[in-house]
């Protein structure tokens, strides 16, 4: 990846996180960028980790999730192009509170804590930003919560299965553990409903992967009216 700063400001620009800032603000971010590379299933940290920054996708699919001690592993996210993670470890300095995997072949940006805290100091529309990436977890968070509580497994995977849809396309790269774990159901769950949408032509099934034929009709099983 061409590491020139005025590539990155550019690439910078056109991330969600950054977009809105303004140019001199961007050209400061892209100084103390690292591009960064990490092949299929490479870890990228741990949970406990210390924490070393914050980290904004090219390309590519980044998994957060934890792993307990007999080696059961949840899902916690599932982040593509255009996503920032890493914000919380970055703002309090302790160690990482999940994992963080490529699950395919994924180009990232660097901000070393160090170096990206010393610009929040005197960049407020930076700070800003984070806080409103912060609220947006917490409302995701509460949002789950309530879904756990109040709806039934067939509209909850359709919701986790929209969102990837909207975020990723028709194709959505998501084994039937990470559709449960992000779902809060067993995976005998998740294989027994995708099965009945196959059935239904809604969607194929592949390794690893599903193809939505029928956008509308998940809308409509998320309970989401179409926009």
């Amino acid at each position: 990846m061409n590491d020139d700063p005025r590539r990155i400001a550019s690439l910078l620009s056109a991330n969600p996180f950054f977009a809105g800032l303004a140019q001199d603000t961007l050209d400061r971010i892209a100084g103390i960028c690292r591009p960064q590379h990490l092949a299929a299933r490479a870890v990228l940290f741990l949970k406990g980790d210390a924490s070393d920054g914050l980290y904004a996708i090219r390309r590519g699919l980044i998994r957060i999730g934890t792993t307990d001690d007999l080696g059961q592993q949840m899902t916690m996210n599932l982040l593509g192009a255009g996503d920032v993670f890493g914000e919380i470890a970055l703002l309090d300095g302790r160690s990482r509170t999940a994992d963080a995997v490529a699950l395919e072949s994924t180009e990232m940006l660097f901000l070393p804590r160090r170096d990206f805290l010393g610009l929040l100091e005197g960049e407020p529309a930076i700070a800003l930003h984070l806080i409103e990436l912060l609220c947006a977890r917490l409302r995701d968070v509460i949002e789950r919560m309530q879904e756990t509580t109040f709806l039934p497994a067939e509209t909850r995977l359709a919701r986790r299965i929209l969102a990837l849809a909207i975020d990723y396309g028709s194709e959505v790269h998501a084994s039937q553990e990470e559709l449960a774990s992000l779902t809060g159901v067993t995976r005998e769950t998740v294989n027994r409903q995708l099965q009945s949408w196959k059935r239904s032509g809604i969607l194929s099934l592949g390794r690893g992967r599903l193809v939505i034929h029928d956008i509308e009709h998940v809308r409509r099983l998320a309970r989401i009216g179409a926009v």
